[in-house]
């Protein structure tokens, strides 16, 4: 009887321990706003990219100075003003994402975070991409895209993605195509993040951080969405395209071979 009693007391603590763990908030930004995320900016002239990080700008941070008011929540019909179809879709999940940062030049940073507690599910999911107009600086001076995912319960870096549009290109990797000055994301970025057992009930923080170069005058900025357990969807319209037209040419061949 007591072994049962026991049992049946373990059972229940589980199910409390799974009650309580939370999960995103607003992760596709379906709200239409940024509710459940934290939001802030400033300007950050004259501060090097190598020592810049997304807590700097968030509210209390040394370089806050606003509550991201350059960022913004966008719908699918939104068209980036820089690139237009080059970039593609803006929006990677359901009817809306996030532009961290404006479009154009001014010296600014918009960072954008939400922390997730007690997490259960068995992954975590985002998706990104980035626009970053190289002005012939050096790396530390350039338009910038800092994104990181941290466990909170040991402190670890488990995520981190940084770009820069150095004049050299060195900056950014295979990801990134190029368009006169701007180095961009053709495609959604899909990162993927699975909970073992050594990360289940760990408390997590997504940050991104996207800024214009340090002397001001070019810009830098980054789109985000589908931060939550389910996988954003895939592939691109574009691929949706290649898709089409590799059936039509299969078809194609197969009435041929028919008529044959």
């Amino acid at each position: 009887m007591k072994l049962q009693f026991l049992a049946g007391a373990v059972a229940m603590l589980g199910l409390t321990g799974l009650a309580h763990a939370d999960g995103f908030v607003n992760g596709n930004f379906e709200s239409g706003t940024t509710a459940g995320w934290t939001t802030g900016g400033g300007y950050r002239g004259n501060v090097d990219n190598t020592v810049m990080t997304p807590s700097q700008f968030l509210p209390g941070g040394s370089l806050n100075s606003d509550n991201g008011t350059r960022g913004t929540v966008i719908d699918s019909s939104y068209v980036d003003p820089n690139l237009g179809a080059l970039l593609g879709s803006t929006v990677n999940s359901g009817k809306y994402a996030y532009r961290a940062e404006d479009t154009i030049n001014g010296g600014n940073a918009t960072v954008i975070s939400q922390k997730v507690n007690n997490y259960t599910d068995a992954n975590i999911y985002f998706a990104w991409k980035a626009v970053l107009e190289n002005g012939g600086h050096p790396e530390y001076q350039s338009a910038l895209m800092k994104l990181t995912l941290t466990d909170d319960t040991t402190g670890q870096l488990l995520i981190s993605r940084s770009y820069n549009a150095g004049f050299d290109g060195s900056g950014v990797d295979s990801r990134f195509a190029s368009e006169g000055s701007l180095f961009y994301t053709p495609n959604w970025q899909v990162e993927k993040l699975a909970i073992d057992q050594s990360l289940s009930g760990h408390s997590f923080t997504l940050s991104l951080l996207a800024s214009d170069c340090e002397p001001t005058g070019h810009t830098g900025y980054a789109y985000l969405d589908g931060f939550g357990s389910v996988a954003p969807p895939v592939p691109e319209p574009s691929t949706y395209g290649m898709m089409l037209a590799g059936l039509g040419l299969l078809g194609y061949m197969a009435r041929r071979k028919k008529s044959a």
